[in-house]
């Protein structure tokens, strides 16, 4: 049994879907494999101050990194906004 010649134009889709699902397949494996890579990559450590000199009687509960500053929230429900190369305390605030 012989099998009819294709026009030119439908092999040419033909070739053309074929190309076009390997770059597909291409393109999903290599984001895959760059989130792999990037998600086991190991984090860069945040630029921690080497110690915190809080006023007296007061308890750290939470503790964020800003720009230039660093803020320590205390368990009297205050923020305090520290600067981050002299260490020296900015301003407080109250929560309410």
């Amino acid at each position: 049994m012989d099998t009819p010649e294709l026009p030119a134009n439908l092999a040419f889709l033909r070739r053309l879907v074929t190309v076009l699902t390997i770059i597909m397949i291409g393109g999903v494996v290599t984001v895959v494999g760059l989130l792999v890579i990037r998600l086991n990559a190991n984090p860069v450590p945040l630029p921690l101050p080497d110690s915190v000199t809080l006023p007296d009687g007061t308890e750290a509960t939470a503790f964020t990194i800003g720009s230039d500053w660093y803020a320590v929230v205390s368990a009297e429900d205050e923020i305090l906004i520290f600067d981050q190369v002299t260490g020296t305390l900015r301003q407080t605030i109250a929560i309410d």
